[in-house]
């Protein structure tokens, strides 16, 4: 691949590293269409556990590349929305995919970088991270990443944040929920290897049939048709052999079948 670099470790810990330092891994449309193959491809992958987002170098990402959206605005109305429905396919890549996702947030996440934050799991900054919705000061809004960053801190910010589109702090970030730790930056990678090895121990099954259910609920009244739903993907789960198996370890005090062995 041109603009990532992919790795899986005997555990199947798979890291996606945005490979653009130069230009703070800002996307371009080569890089939006190989994240969105890289985690359908990785989604399929049985081998794969859990799936770890980061940029080579000072930042995160910076969001777009700022010659892919000069190259944009001078192109036809037709070419704008096929290479938006782009976009919006990887983040939504990203978001259903049903092996647990970990962005890893060091320098910046700005834009569409705070899209990606938002579109994984769980998400880790280095307290130096700044974070910025900045589509706004560019004459644009953050359309296509606008759902994802709402769901992640609610309406109220993420309007704050989009209209105003100033950078905040990483503490500012984990407070209203954007991410869910921040260390100091040499203590970041222990800190996403702190999240793996949590994320490891859960069935993987389990955990594919989590994010299944969960991107079907939304807040708000609890009506019939969410309680059968519910009802039938617990009565169906709990029937298959990652249940019996998590039951018998549990029951044996033993570690379930898919904790990876400590050498």
């Amino acid at each position: 691949m041109q603009t990532l670099e992919i790795a899986i470790d005997p555990r199947g810990v798979a890291r996606v590293q945005m490979n653009r330092p130069e230009v703070f891994n800002a996307f371009n449309e080569a890089m939006i269409v190989e994240l969105g193959e890289a985690f359908d491809r990785l989604a399929k992958d049985p081998a794969v556990r859990v799936i770890v987002l980061c940029g080579a170098g000072k930042a995160f990402s910076a969001g777009a590349d700022i010659q892919w959206m000069k190259r944009a605005s001078e192109a036809t109305h037709e070419w704008n929305l096929e290479d938006a429905r782009g976009f919006a396919a990887m983040l939504h890549r990203i978001a259903v995919c049903p092996k647990p996702t970990i962005a890893r947030v060091q320098g910046v996440a700005l834009g569409g970088g705070v899209g990606l934050t938002a579109a994984c799991d769980i998400a880790i900054a280095s307290d130096d991270a700044k974070f910025a919705v900045s589509e706004a000061r560019f004459g644009i809004l953050p359309a296509v990443i606008g759902p994802y960053v709402i769901n992640a801190v609610g309406p109220r910010q993420a309007r704050r944040l989009a209209l105003t589109a100033s950078r905040i702090p990483a503490a500012e970030a984990l407070a209203m929920g954007l991410v869910h730790e921040v260390v100091a930056l040499d203590a970041l990678d222990a800190a996403v290897e702190r999240w793996i090895a949590e994320l490891l121990m859960n069935g993987p099954q389990a955990q594919a049939e989590i994010k299944k259910l969960f991107e079907q609920l939304e807040v708000g009244p609890i009506s019939s048709s969410v309680r059968e739903l519910t009802a039938q993907t617990i009565s169906r789960v709990r029937m298959g052999d990652e249940a019996r198996e998590g039951f018998a370890a549990f029951l044996a005090k033993r570690p379930a079948a898919w904790v990876p062995h400590k050498d």
